[in-house]
């Protein structure tokens, strides 16, 4: 069969006998700031879910709702332009030293911002309709409808900086990114604790108030992150905004040819999570409530391995287009040793310290909140099972998509998070009566089942051909 391995062009040096733990600096230093990256956007939702813990758990059950349905499309489009990393990679280790093939990416990935975006803010905008259509609690739909108002409006600037993020890191400066981003979480966290409550002279707004926060916060750290991509030294010679306004239509069929599949591939997973959001719902609110805290724990440490499997897809995507074997080889296996060494280290702080945990969400004294500590205790044990599968999922997801192999990772997200994950969690959750534990065992296996099979599909590498 034919070989993933392109003919050797103009090769970028990746130091075919370089060391093992000489690639895992260069891993880590890509990786780091996208890993801060991730923590810092993941910051966003998570400083409302603090913010709003303040006004009870059916606020708490209501912001979980509407970050689970605004993700839903985020990481939608999300997925499509993520297609610009690798890309613009492998531009880069074939040689691309005017900068014509990474400046036609992205543009492109910018248009596929706005394109993707449109549909989702639509839907956004009538996210109550489809809540109490998937048969959640109508007060608390109409909670999180009011939070969802004011959060739908930063899709298109969501979107459009990852887009950006990702050209950054395959060219080597994955900090623009992250200083941009820190910006927008401290503009968000002080807006959102104003719009609430109404501090610094800033009207009470309630739940709604952080939703505004953050649109704001992630309009200003997407238009930092263009400035500083059309006027800083290292990206200047790209000259990446010019004509930006002029159609490629070749290129942006590229990156949606390549993009799709990872955007199928990461609503597989996401969406079986939504889902397992709104089993909750329908188990009861404490058990919703409990879900969103330990959802956004494992969320936190699953920034991590995310980092990592982006820093994956841009090491590897080097090594594609320069056409060298080894180093693809040392390239993946570094980062996935990493990615599952960091997730082993979580999954036992979990299991050992989880009202440490769950106490920077809800006050864990007052005897209201003891049902929800408790299951969010329990939901955690699971949490702490699936840390390990997860980060094996993303890192070798990663390895692949700098193979440009989307489309069969593809197919393995749907086996395994809609076959044997959901299924399942909802037979023990629903008919033999484990409630949400139940459910959580079955995202545990979904995951599992994920890991096995992209790590199978990365071992095989040299016997198949990307299906792209």
């Amino acid at each position: 069969m034919a070989t993933v391995f392109p003919p050797t062009g103009s090769q970028a040096s990746l130091g075919g006998h370089q060391s093992w733990s000489r690639e895992a600096l260069e891993t880590l230093i890509l990786a780091w700031p996208l890993i801060l990256t991730n923590l810092v956007e993941l910051a966003l939702t998570t400083t409302n879910l603090i913010l709003v813990g303040e006004l009870g758990s059916q606020a708490i059950a209501a912001v979980t709702l509407a970050n689970n349905l605004f993700f839903f499309f985020a990481i939608i489009g999300l997925g499509v332009v993520t297609a610009v990393a690798p890309m613009v990679a492998s531009a880069l280790g074939a040689g691309d030293d005017s900068g014509r093939d990474i400046r036609r990416t992205v543009q492109q990935g910018l248009w596929t911002s706005l394109i993707v975006s449109i549909p989702g803010l639509a839907c956004l905008m009538n996210g109550e309709w489809i809540m109490l259509h998937l048969g959640q609690n109508p007060a608390i739909a109409a909670q999180a409808t009011e939070y969802l108002s004011g959060l739908a409006w930063s899709l298109p600037a969501f979107i459009g900086y990852i887009a950006l993020r990702s050209a950054a890191a395959a060219m080597g400066q994955p900090r623009a990114a992250l200083w941009s981003a820190l910006a927008g979480i401290i503009i968000n966290a002080v807006l959102a604790w104003g719009l609430a409550f109404g501090h610094l002279g800033l009207p009470a707004l309630g739940v709604s108030g952080p939703g505004i926060a953050t649109t704001i916060a992630t309009w200003i750290f997407f238009l930092l992150l263009a400035a500083f991509l059309a006027f800083s030294r290292p990206f200047r010679r790209y000259r990446l905004f010019q004509d930006l306004w002029r159609p490629d239509w070749q290129r942006l069929w590229q990156i949606f040819r390549l993009g799709v599949p990872i955007a199928v591939t990461l609503a597989f997973e996401v969406t079986v999570f939504n889902a397992a959001a709104f089993l909750m719902g329908r188990i009861g609110e404490t058990d919703l409530a409990a879900h969103g805290i330990a959802i956004q724990i494992a969320s936190i440490s699953f920034m991590v391995p995310l980092g990592l499997g982006q820093a994956a897809t841009v090491r590897v995507g080097l090594a594609y287009g320069a056409g060298d074997k080894h180093a693809i080889s040392r390239s993946g296996w570094t980062a996935y040793v990493l990615g599952v060494g960091f997730m082993c280290a979580a999954a036992a702080f979990m299991l050992i310290a989880p009202h440490l945990l769950i106490g920077r969400f809800i006050d864990l004294a007052d005897p209201v909140n003891a049902d929800v500590v408790a299951r969010a205790s329990l939901f955690l044990i699971f949490a702490g099972l699936f840390q390990i599968t997860d980060g094996a999922q993303v890192v070798a997801a990663g390895m692949l998509r700098g193979l440009h192999d989307t489309v069969i990772p593809m197919l393995f997200a749907a086996i395994g998070y809609w076959v044997a994950g959901l299924p399942l969690g909802i037979l023990l959750g629903f008919h033999f009566g484990w409630g949400g534990a139940g459910i959580w065992a079955g995202l545990v296996s979904g995951l599992t089942a994920v890991a096995i099979l992209m790590t199978m599909r990365w071992l095989r590498r040299d016997r198949l051909k990307p299906a792209t």
